[in-house]
Protein backbone atom coordinates (compact mmCIF):
# COMPACT_ATOMS: atom_id res chain seq x y z
CA UNK A 1 0.00 0.00 0.00
CA UNK A 2 1.27 3.79 -0.56
CA UNK A 3 2.54 5.24 2.72
CA UNK A 4 0.99 8.77 0.64
CA UNK A 5 -2.38 7.34 0.56
CA UNK A 6 -2.70 6.85 4.41
CA UNK A 7 -4.94 8.82 6.98
CA UNK A 8 -5.28 9.50 10.12
CA UNK A 9 -8.81 10.01 11.37
CA UNK A 10 -8.90 13.27 13.76
CA UNK A 11 -12.33 14.33 15.41
CA UNK A 12 -11.96 18.03 16.42
CA UNK A 13 -12.35 19.09 20.02
CA UNK A 14 -15.69 20.89 20.92
CA UNK A 15 -16.31 24.51 21.28
CA UNK A 16 -16.29 24.54 24.95
CA UNK A 17 -13.61 22.55 25.45
CA UNK A 18 -12.00 24.56 23.21
CA UNK A 19 -12.67 27.84 24.80
CA UNK A 20 -11.62 27.11 28.28
CA UNK A 21 -8.15 26.11 26.61
CA UNK A 22 -8.69 29.65 25.20
CA UNK A 23 -9.58 31.30 28.41
CA UNK A 24 -6.69 29.98 30.14
CA UNK A 25 -3.99 31.08 27.95
CA UNK A 26 -5.78 34.78 27.79
CA UNK A 27 -5.61 34.44 31.59
CA UNK A 28 -1.59 33.50 31.52
CA UNK A 29 -0.51 35.85 29.20
CA UNK A 30 -0.86 38.61 31.73
CA UNK A 31 1.86 36.95 34.12
CA UNK A 32 5.17 39.74 33.24
CA UNK A 33 8.54 37.38 33.15
CA UNK A 34 10.32 39.56 35.27
CA UNK A 35 8.15 38.67 38.49
CA UNK A 36 9.77 35.60 38.58
CA UNK A 37 12.54 33.46 38.44
CA UNK A 38 14.55 32.32 35.30
CA UNK A 39 13.79 28.43 36.55
CA UNK A 40 10.29 28.21 36.85
CA UNK A 41 9.83 31.03 33.82
CA UNK A 42 11.53 29.02 31.03
CA UNK A 43 9.46 26.02 31.47
CA UNK A 44 6.33 27.94 31.86
CA UNK A 45 6.84 30.03 28.74
CA UNK A 46 7.47 26.43 26.53
CA UNK A 47 3.86 25.41 27.59
CA UNK A 48 2.25 28.58 27.18
CA UNK A 49 3.42 29.22 23.80
CA UNK A 50 2.27 25.37 23.10
CA UNK A 51 -1.13 25.97 24.58
CA UNK A 52 -1.62 29.21 22.53
CA UNK A 53 -0.64 27.06 19.18
CA UNK A 54 -3.06 24.15 20.46
CA UNK A 55 -6.04 26.91 21.04
CA UNK A 56 -5.75 28.47 17.70
CA UNK A 57 -5.95 25.33 15.58
CA UNK A 58 -9.40 24.44 14.83
CA UNK A 59 -8.58 21.03 13.95
CA UNK A 60 -7.44 19.91 17.44
CA UNK A 61 -8.47 16.98 19.01
CA UNK A 62 -10.00 16.92 22.47
CA UNK A 63 -6.91 15.15 23.29
CA UNK A 64 -4.70 17.39 22.23
CA UNK A 65 -7.21 20.55 23.82
CA UNK A 66 -6.67 18.30 27.22
CA UNK A 67 -3.09 17.86 26.90
CA UNK A 68 -2.54 21.32 26.81
CA UNK A 69 -4.38 22.37 29.35
CA UNK A 70 -2.95 20.26 31.47
CA UNK A 71 0.90 20.98 30.94
CA UNK A 72 -0.15 24.65 31.36
CA UNK A 73 -1.35 24.46 34.01
CA UNK A 74 1.28 22.05 35.90
CA UNK A 75 4.18 24.32 34.37
CA UNK A 76 2.04 27.45 35.89
CA UNK A 77 1.48 25.68 39.27
CA UNK A 78 5.44 25.71 39.04
CA UNK A 79 5.92 29.27 39.02
CA UNK A 80 7.68 30.98 41.44
CA UNK A 81 7.47 34.91 42.27
CA UNK A 82 10.52 36.86 42.70
CA UNK A 83 8.81 38.68 45.87
CA UNK A 84 6.41 37.57 48.26
CA UNK A 85 4.65 39.07 51.07
CA UNK A 86 2.94 38.30 54.21
CA UNK A 87 -0.97 38.81 54.24
CA UNK A 88 -3.26 39.48 57.10
CA UNK A 89 -6.38 36.54 57.86
CA UNK A 90 -8.43 38.20 60.77
CA UNK A 91 -11.11 35.26 62.49
CA UNK A 92 -14.13 35.80 64.23
CA UNK A 93 -15.56 38.42 61.35
CA UNK A 94 -17.48 38.00 58.03
CA UNK A 95 -15.16 38.39 55.17
CA UNK A 96 -15.75 39.85 51.99
CA UNK A 97 -14.09 39.63 48.31
CA UNK A 98 -12.17 42.10 47.10
CA UNK A 99 -14.92 44.14 45.98
CA UNK A 100 -16.74 44.77 49.23
CA UNK A 101 -19.34 41.94 48.69
CA UNK A 102 -20.04 39.38 51.09
CA UNK A 103 -18.19 36.45 50.71
CA UNK A 104 -21.04 33.23 51.08
CA UNK A 105 -19.09 29.96 50.85
CA UNK A 106 -20.16 26.64 53.33
CA UNK A 107 -19.16 23.54 53.28
CA UNK A 108 -16.82 23.32 50.38
CA UNK A 109 -12.80 23.66 49.35
CA UNK A 110 -9.88 25.82 47.85
CA UNK A 111 -8.19 24.17 45.12
CA UNK A 112 -4.65 24.96 43.12
CA UNK A 113 -5.16 25.13 39.55
CA UNK A 114 -1.94 26.28 38.20
CA UNK A 115 -0.98 29.30 40.09
CA UNK A 116 -4.03 30.24 41.31
CA UNK A 117 -6.37 29.23 44.33
CA UNK A 118 -9.67 28.28 43.81
CA UNK A 119 -12.63 28.36 46.21
CA UNK A 120 -16.05 26.90 45.92
CA UNK A 121 -18.64 27.13 48.72
CA UNK A 122 -22.43 26.94 49.03
CA UNK A 123 -24.38 29.96 48.96
CA UNK A 124 -27.50 29.47 51.68
CA UNK A 125 -30.49 31.85 51.80
CA UNK A 126 -29.57 31.65 56.02
CA UNK A 127 -26.20 32.76 55.40
CA UNK A 128 -27.51 36.21 54.52
CA UNK A 129 -30.43 36.58 57.38
CA UNK A 130 -27.17 35.41 59.87
CA UNK A 131 -25.13 38.08 58.71
CA UNK A 132 -27.36 40.61 59.10
CA UNK A 133 -27.93 39.24 62.84
CA UNK A 134 -26.11 37.81 64.29
CA UNK A 135 -27.81 37.37 67.38
CA UNK A 136 -29.64 34.71 67.03
CA UNK A 137 -30.56 30.82 65.55
CA UNK A 138 -31.82 30.46 62.12
CA UNK A 139 -33.25 26.82 62.41
CA UNK A 140 -31.85 25.09 59.47
CA UNK A 141 -32.64 27.85 56.76
CA UNK A 142 -30.51 25.67 54.39
CA UNK A 143 -32.00 26.52 51.38
CA UNK A 144 -29.73 26.04 48.34
CA UNK A 145 -28.72 29.64 46.10
CA UNK A 146 -25.87 28.83 44.52
CA UNK A 147 -22.43 27.73 43.86
CA UNK A 148 -20.01 30.48 43.67
CA UNK A 149 -16.57 30.45 43.02
CA UNK A 150 -13.39 32.92 44.04
CA UNK A 151 -10.16 33.13 43.33
CA UNK A 152 -6.89 34.41 45.29
CA UNK A 153 -3.06 34.32 44.83
CA UNK A 154 -2.49 34.69 48.27
CA UNK A 155 -5.14 32.51 50.53
CA UNK A 156 -6.46 36.01 51.74
CA UNK A 157 -7.95 38.21 49.46
CA UNK A 158 -10.55 36.60 47.20
CA UNK A 159 -12.15 37.62 43.76
CA UNK A 160 -15.21 36.93 43.14
CA UNK A 161 -15.64 34.99 39.55
CA UNK A 162 -18.94 33.40 38.96
CA UNK A 163 -21.96 31.39 40.47
CA UNK A 164 -20.19 27.97 39.05
CA UNK A 165 -24.27 26.56 39.24
CA UNK A 166 -27.53 28.29 40.37
CA UNK A 167 -31.42 26.68 41.26
CA UNK A 168 -31.61 26.80 37.19
CA UNK A 169 -28.57 24.45 36.51
CA UNK A 170 -30.42 21.60 35.21
CA UNK A 171 -29.99 17.52 36.18
CA UNK A 172 -29.55 16.56 33.05
CA UNK A 173 -31.22 13.13 32.41
CA UNK A 174 -32.12 13.17 36.09
CA UNK A 175 -34.74 15.65 34.80
CA UNK A 176 -35.56 18.78 37.00
CA UNK A 177 -32.73 21.71 38.66
CA UNK A 178 -30.31 22.25 41.58
CA UNK A 179 -33.66 24.34 42.40
CA UNK A 180 -35.61 21.35 43.16
CA UNK A 181 -33.05 19.82 45.24
CA UNK A 182 -33.87 19.14 49.19
CA UNK A 183 -30.01 19.65 49.81
CA UNK A 184 -27.41 20.62 48.27
CA UNK A 185 -23.98 20.83 49.99
CA UNK A 186 -20.40 19.63 51.38
CA UNK A 187 -18.61 19.54 47.50
CA UNK A 188 -14.93 20.02 45.89
CA UNK A 189 -13.56 20.45 42.87
CA UNK A 190 -11.06 17.71 40.96
CA UNK A 191 -8.86 18.61 37.36
CA UNK A 192 -9.14 15.77 35.08
CA UNK A 193 -6.07 15.10 33.09
CA UNK A 194 -7.75 12.83 30.39
CA UNK A 195 -11.09 15.00 29.83
CA UNK A 196 -9.13 18.83 30.50
CA UNK A 197 -12.36 19.53 32.47
CA UNK A 198 -13.30 20.26 36.38
CA UNK A 199 -15.80 18.40 37.99
CA UNK A 200 -17.35 18.82 40.58
CA UNK A 201 -18.67 16.33 43.45
CA UNK A 202 -21.86 18.09 45.31
CA UNK A 203 -23.72 15.89 47.96
CA UNK A 204 -27.58 16.38 46.80
CA UNK A 205 -30.89 14.74 48.14
CA UNK A 206 -33.66 15.30 45.59
CA UNK A 207 -37.24 13.99 46.40
CA UNK A 208 -37.35 12.37 43.29
CA UNK A 209 -33.64 11.23 42.55
CA UNK A 210 -32.69 9.82 46.20
CA UNK A 211 -29.58 11.06 47.99
CA UNK A 212 -26.46 10.81 46.07
CA UNK A 213 -23.21 12.30 44.70
CA UNK A 214 -23.96 14.90 42.08
CA UNK A 215 -20.76 15.09 39.71
CA UNK A 216 -20.78 18.31 37.85
CA UNK A 217 -18.26 19.35 35.21
CA UNK A 218 -16.78 22.57 33.61
CA UNK A 219 -14.30 23.69 31.03
CA UNK A 220 -12.57 26.09 33.06
CA UNK A 221 -12.40 26.82 36.78
CA UNK A 222 -14.83 30.27 36.85
CA UNK A 223 -17.43 28.30 33.71
CA UNK A 224 -20.32 27.43 34.20
CA UNK A 225 -20.54 24.12 35.52
CA UNK A 226 -23.29 21.32 33.66
CA UNK A 227 -24.30 18.03 34.59
CA UNK A 228 -22.46 15.17 34.34
CA UNK A 229 -23.33 12.41 36.37
CA UNK A 230 -25.46 11.10 39.66
CA UNK A 231 -24.16 8.40 42.24
CA UNK A 232 -26.50 7.02 44.64
CA UNK A 233 -24.34 4.85 46.36
CA UNK A 234 -20.45 4.54 46.67
CA UNK A 235 -19.87 0.58 46.54
CA UNK A 236 -19.23 -0.59 50.24
CA UNK A 237 -21.03 2.37 51.54
CA UNK A 238 -23.68 0.74 53.27
CA UNK A 239 -25.72 3.69 52.82
CA UNK A 240 -26.98 6.00 49.92
CA UNK A 241 -25.59 9.38 49.64
CA UNK A 242 -22.39 10.36 52.07
CA UNK A 243 -22.46 11.72 55.74
CA UNK A 244 -20.38 14.67 54.65
CA UNK A 245 -17.30 14.65 51.81
CA UNK A 246 -14.67 16.39 50.58
CA UNK A 247 -12.22 16.31 47.65
CA UNK A 248 -8.47 15.74 48.64
CA UNK A 249 -5.66 15.59 45.85
CA UNK A 250 -2.83 13.95 46.13
CA UNK A 251 0.44 14.95 45.14
CA UNK A 252 0.60 12.75 41.77
CA UNK A 253 -2.63 14.22 40.79
CA UNK A 254 -5.08 11.35 41.67
CA UNK A 255 -8.38 12.75 43.45
CA UNK A 256 -10.37 11.25 46.10
CA UNK A 257 -13.68 11.13 47.61
CA UNK A 258 -12.86 11.57 51.30
CA UNK A 259 -17.16 10.93 53.16
CA UNK A 260 -18.65 9.12 56.02
CA UNK A 261 -21.54 6.71 55.33
CA UNK A 262 -25.16 9.08 55.73
CA UNK A 263 -27.01 6.85 58.39
CA UNK A 264 -25.13 7.00 61.64
CA UNK A 265 -21.86 8.64 60.47
CA UNK A 266 -19.98 5.66 61.99
CA UNK A 267 -17.41 4.77 59.12
CA UNK A 268 -14.66 7.09 57.55
CA UNK A 269 -14.06 5.86 53.69
CA UNK A 270 -12.08 6.79 50.48
CA UNK A 271 -12.93 6.49 47.29
CA UNK A 272 -10.66 7.30 44.20
CA UNK A 273 -12.38 9.01 41.15
CA UNK A 274 -12.37 7.91 38.39
CA UNK A 275 -9.25 8.25 36.34
CA UNK A 276 -11.29 8.36 33.03
CA UNK A 277 -13.27 11.37 33.55
CA UNK A 278 -13.67 11.93 37.58
CA UNK A 279 -17.21 11.39 37.13
CA UNK A 280 -17.55 7.99 39.34
CA UNK A 281 -16.34 7.50 42.60
CA UNK A 282 -14.88 3.68 42.98
CA UNK A 283 -15.45 1.39 45.10
CA UNK A 284 -14.46 2.98 48.44
CA UNK A 285 -12.28 1.41 51.26
CA UNK A 286 -13.05 2.01 55.23
CA UNK A 287 -10.40 3.75 57.14
CA UNK A 288 -11.61 4.26 60.15
CA UNK A 289 -15.05 3.60 62.64
CA UNK A 290 -16.31 5.31 65.41
CA UNK A 291 -19.63 4.27 67.08
CA UNK A 292 -20.68 7.84 67.63
CA UNK A 293 -20.55 8.96 64.23
CA UNK A 294 -18.31 11.38 62.86
CA UNK A 295 -18.99 14.51 60.23
CA UNK A 296 -17.24 17.16 58.25
CA UNK A 297 -14.84 14.60 57.18
CA UNK A 298 -11.47 16.34 54.93
CA UNK A 299 -8.38 15.07 54.70
CA UNK A 300 -5.14 16.64 54.33
CA UNK A 301 -1.25 14.98 54.00
CA UNK A 302 1.80 16.95 55.97
CA UNK A 303 5.67 15.27 56.12
CA UNK A 304 4.63 11.96 53.80
CA UNK A 305 1.61 11.17 56.16
CA UNK A 306 -2.37 11.56 55.37
CA UNK A 307 -4.59 13.00 58.08
CA UNK A 308 -8.19 12.42 57.77
CA UNK A 309 -10.04 14.71 60.32
CA UNK A 310 -13.64 14.87 61.75
CA UNK A 311 -15.90 16.67 64.14
CA UNK A 312 -18.69 15.64 66.87
CA UNK A 313 -22.10 14.54 65.54
CA UNK A 314 -23.79 17.20 66.72
CA UNK A 315 -25.12 19.85 63.44
CA UNK A 316 -22.82 22.30 62.12
CA UNK A 317 -21.44 22.67 65.48
CA UNK A 318 -18.35 23.13 67.65
CA UNK A 319 -16.31 20.13 67.89
CA UNK A 320 -12.52 19.22 68.39
CA UNK A 321 -11.00 17.52 65.66
CA UNK A 322 -10.99 13.84 65.71
CA UNK A 323 -8.39 12.28 63.32
CA UNK A 324 -6.85 9.64 61.67
CA UNK A 325 -3.44 8.38 60.57
CA UNK A 326 -2.32 6.66 58.13
CA UNK A 327 0.70 3.95 59.05
CA UNK A 328 1.85 3.10 55.91
CA UNK A 329 2.25 6.07 54.24
CA UNK A 330 -0.88 5.07 51.51
CA UNK A 331 -4.11 6.82 51.29
CA UNK A 332 -6.06 4.16 51.28
CA UNK A 333 -3.95 1.81 53.48
CA UNK A 334 -4.37 1.15 57.32
CA UNK A 335 -4.78 4.16 59.79
CA UNK A 336 -4.50 4.74 63.18
CA UNK A 337 -7.23 4.91 65.90
CA UNK A 338 -8.84 8.78 66.35
CA UNK A 339 -6.66 10.78 68.30
CA UNK A 340 -8.08 14.61 69.47
CA UNK A 341 -5.73 16.89 67.44
CA UNK A 342 -3.82 18.75 69.94
CA UNK A 343 -4.72 22.61 70.05
CA UNK A 344 -8.26 22.10 69.13
CA UNK A 345 -9.37 20.73 72.71
CA UNK A 346 -9.47 24.95 74.11
CA UNK A 347 -11.82 26.65 72.37
CA UNK A 348 -13.02 23.61 70.18
CA UNK A 349 -11.17 24.05 67.00
CA UNK A 350 -11.94 28.05 67.72
CA UNK A 351 -15.13 27.79 67.62
CA UNK A 352 -15.69 25.73 64.83
CA UNK A 353 -16.58 22.48 62.86
CA UNK A 354 -13.98 20.75 60.24
CA UNK A 355 -14.75 22.30 57.08
CA UNK A 356 -11.71 21.46 54.84
CA UNK A 357 -7.63 21.48 54.77
CA UNK A 358 -5.38 23.53 52.38
CA UNK A 359 -2.10 22.01 52.03
CA UNK A 360 0.85 25.16 51.00
CA UNK A 361 4.13 23.59 49.71
CA UNK A 362 6.20 26.62 50.52
CA UNK A 363 9.61 27.36 49.62
CA UNK A 364 10.54 27.76 53.09
CA UNK A 365 8.06 24.88 55.17
CA UNK A 366 4.89 23.68 54.55
CA UNK A 367 1.71 24.44 56.65
CA UNK A 368 -2.08 23.33 56.44
CA UNK A 369 -4.53 25.53 56.47
CA UNK A 370 -7.52 24.30 58.68
CA UNK A 371 -10.79 25.71 57.50
CA UNK A 372 -13.30 26.02 60.34
CA UNK A 373 -16.61 25.89 59.55
CA UNK A 374 -19.71 28.32 61.84
CA UNK A 375 -22.47 28.39 61.91
CA UNK A 376 -25.74 29.78 63.55
CA UNK A 377 -27.67 26.36 62.53
CA UNK A 378 -28.31 24.97 66.18
CA UNK A 379 -25.46 26.68 67.15
CA UNK A 380 -25.26 30.25 67.26
CA UNK A 381 -21.46 30.29 67.44
CA UNK A 382 -20.55 33.75 67.17
CA UNK A 383 -19.42 35.95 64.10
CA UNK A 384 -18.11 35.08 61.33
CA UNK A 385 -18.87 31.85 59.08
CA UNK A 386 -15.23 30.82 58.11
CA UNK A 387 -12.79 30.42 60.67
CA UNK A 388 -9.16 29.76 59.06
CA UNK A 389 -5.52 28.70 61.25
CA UNK A 390 -2.60 27.44 60.24
CA UNK A 391 -1.45 23.60 61.39
CA UNK A 392 2.15 22.77 60.91
CA UNK A 393 4.43 19.73 62.07
CA UNK A 394 5.97 19.93 65.52
CA UNK A 395 7.75 17.35 65.62
CA UNK A 396 5.44 14.45 66.56
CA UNK A 397 2.84 15.42 64.85
CA UNK A 398 0.13 17.82 63.50
CA UNK A 399 -0.40 21.28 65.92
CA UNK A 400 -3.29 22.91 65.50
CA UNK A 401 -2.92 26.86 66.43
CA UNK A 402 -5.76 28.57 67.76
CA UNK A 403 -5.40 32.15 66.46
CA UNK A 404 -7.66 35.19 65.83
CA UNK A 405 -5.24 37.22 63.78
CA UNK A 406 -2.23 35.72 61.74
CA UNK A 407 -0.37 36.86 59.10
CA UNK A 408 0.66 34.58 56.14
CA UNK A 409 3.43 33.74 53.28
CA UNK A 410 1.35 31.44 50.13
CA UNK A 411 4.31 31.43 48.89
CA UNK A 412 6.98 30.85 51.22
CA UNK A 413 4.71 28.87 53.67
CA UNK A 414 5.43 30.67 56.50
CA UNK A 415 2.77 32.50 58.71
CA UNK A 416 3.28 34.06 62.45
CA UNK A 417 0.60 35.33 64.89
CA UNK A 418 -0.73 39.05 63.61
CA UNK A 419 -0.36 42.21 66.05
CA UNK A 420 -4.37 42.35 66.71
CA UNK A 421 -4.58 38.47 67.93
CA UNK A 422 -6.44 38.35 70.84
CA UNK A 423 -4.55 35.13 73.16
CA UNK A 424 -7.38 34.67 75.22
CA UNK A 425 -9.12 31.63 73.77
CA UNK A 426 -12.89 30.89 74.70
CA UNK A 427 -13.39 34.58 74.95
CA UNK A 428 -16.95 34.86 74.16
CA UNK A 429 -17.84 31.64 75.93
CA UNK A 430 -19.55 30.40 72.96
CA UNK A 431 -17.19 27.39 72.39
CA UNK A 432 -19.33 25.19 74.42
CA UNK A 433 -22.55 25.32 72.51
CA UNK A 434 -24.81 25.04 76.11
CA UNK A 435 -25.33 25.57 79.19
CA UNK A 436 -21.91 23.89 81.70
CA UNK A 437 -20.82 24.34 84.78
CA UNK A 438 -17.46 24.11 83.82
CA UNK A 439 -16.49 25.99 80.71
CA UNK A 440 -13.72 24.54 77.91
CA UNK A 441 -10.67 26.51 78.53
CA UNK A 442 -11.18 27.73 81.88
CA UNK A 443 -10.07 26.15 84.89
CA UNK A 444 -12.26 26.86 87.82
CA UNK A 445 -10.40 28.61 91.25
CA UNK A 446 -11.97 28.83 94.44
CA UNK A 447 -15.33 26.76 95.73
CA UNK A 448 -17.94 29.17 94.37
CA UNK A 449 -19.67 28.24 91.36
CA UNK A 450 -18.54 29.30 87.76
CA UNK A 451 -20.06 28.25 84.35
CA UNK A 452 -21.84 30.03 81.58
CA UNK A 453 -25.14 31.76 81.05
CA UNK A 454 -27.59 32.61 78.60
CA UNK A 455 -27.18 36.35 76.90
CA UNK A 456 -23.84 37.79 76.65
CA UNK A 457 -22.77 41.42 75.75
CA UNK A 458 -23.51 42.87 72.40
CA UNK A 459 -25.99 40.04 71.83
CA UNK A 460 -23.23 37.12 71.81
CA UNK A 461 -25.23 34.27 73.34
CA UNK A 462 -23.46 33.03 76.22
CA UNK A 463 -21.23 35.14 79.00
CA UNK A 464 -19.05 33.76 82.24
CA UNK A 465 -20.41 33.59 85.47
CA UNK A 466 -18.26 33.62 88.24
CA UNK A 467 -20.32 33.74 91.97
CA UNK A 468 -18.49 34.99 94.79
CA UNK A 469 -15.23 33.34 96.50
CA UNK A 470 -14.79 31.97 92.99
CA UNK A 471 -12.36 32.47 89.93
CA UNK A 472 -11.59 31.18 86.42
CA UNK A 473 -8.41 31.27 84.78
CA UNK A 474 -6.33 30.63 81.68
CA UNK A 475 -2.95 30.66 80.97
CA UNK A 476 -1.42 31.19 77.30
CA UNK A 477 1.55 31.65 75.90
CA UNK A 478 2.80 34.86 74.59
CA UNK A 479 5.44 36.81 73.39
CA UNK A 480 7.18 40.21 75.20
CA UNK A 481 5.62 42.94 74.32
CA UNK A 482 2.77 45.54 75.96
CA UNK A 483 -0.87 44.64 76.11
CA UNK A 484 -4.54 45.59 76.68
CA UNK A 485 -6.72 43.62 78.71
CA UNK A 486 -10.25 44.68 76.81
CA UNK A 487 -13.77 42.93 78.70
CA UNK A 488 -17.28 43.67 79.17
CA UNK A 489 -18.43 43.74 82.66
CA UNK A 490 -21.78 43.46 85.06
CA UNK A 491 -21.64 43.16 88.32
CA UNK A 492 -17.75 43.55 90.58
CA UNK A 493 -15.10 41.63 90.87
CA UNK A 494 -11.43 41.93 89.55
CA UNK A 495 -9.42 40.54 86.35
CA UNK A 496 -5.70 40.02 87.32
CA UNK A 497 -2.78 39.35 84.22
CA UNK A 498 0.29 37.72 85.74
CA UNK A 499 3.11 37.58 83.86
CA UNK A 500 6.09 34.54 83.33
CA UNK A 501 7.85 37.31 85.48
CA UNK A 502 5.63 37.04 88.70
CA UNK A 503 4.08 40.47 88.24
CA UNK A 504 0.65 40.51 88.60
CA UNK A 505 -1.53 43.75 86.09
CA UNK A 506 -4.98 44.09 88.64
CA UNK A 507 -8.33 45.85 86.80
CA UNK A 508 -10.96 46.26 89.79
CA UNK A 509 -14.27 45.74 88.38
CA UNK A 510 -16.57 48.32 90.00
CA UNK A 511 -20.28 47.40 90.37
CA UNK A 512 -22.76 47.93 87.64
CA UNK A 513 -26.24 46.44 86.30
CA UNK A 514 -25.44 46.47 82.72
CA UNK A 515 -22.96 45.54 80.28
CA UNK A 516 -20.37 48.06 80.65
CA UNK A 517 -16.61 47.97 78.64
CA UNK A 518 -13.81 48.12 81.11
CA UNK A 519 -9.93 48.25 79.40
CA UNK A 520 -6.77 47.52 81.24
CA UNK A 521 -3.56 49.48 78.89
CA UNK A 522 0.23 49.22 78.86
CA UNK A 523 0.39 45.52 80.21
CA UNK A 524 4.13 45.31 80.00
CA UNK A 525 4.58 40.73 79.59
CA UNK A 526 8.05 39.13 79.14
CA UNK A 527 8.02 36.11 76.71
CA UNK A 528 6.35 32.59 78.42
CA UNK A 529 3.28 31.53 80.24
CA UNK A 530 1.00 34.47 81.20
CA UNK A 531 -2.03 33.89 83.44
CA UNK A 532 -5.36 35.78 83.16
Amino acid sequence: MDDSAQTEPRVAADSTIADGLEAMVSDYETRVPTEYTTDSWTPFAEALTTAADVSEDDAATEAEVADAKTELQTAASGLEPLQSTFATITNDTFWNDTDGNPIYSQGGGVFKFGDTYYWYGVHYTGAEYYRDNPTRKYDGDVRFVSIPVYSSQDLVNWTFENEVATTSTSLGSLGGNLGSAGWVGRLGVAYNENTGKYVLPVQMWHPTHDHGVLFLQGDSPTGDFTFGNFQRQVVNSPTTGTGDQTVFTDEDGQDYLIFSNREGRSRAFVSKLRSSDSLYAEPAVEIGRHGDGREGNAMFKLDGEYFMCASDLHGWNTSVNYCLESTQGSVQGDYSDYFTMPGTEMDYSHVTQTGFFVTVEGTEQDTVLYAGDRWADFAWNGIGYNQWVPITDEGDGPQFHSVSQWEFNATTGEWRVGPDNNYILNPDVQADRIIVSNVVGWSRTGSGGVGNVEGGANGSRFALHVNNGSGARQEMEVPAGTYTLGLYTKGSGQVTVTGADGRAHVLNVPSSSGWTERELTGIELPAGTATV
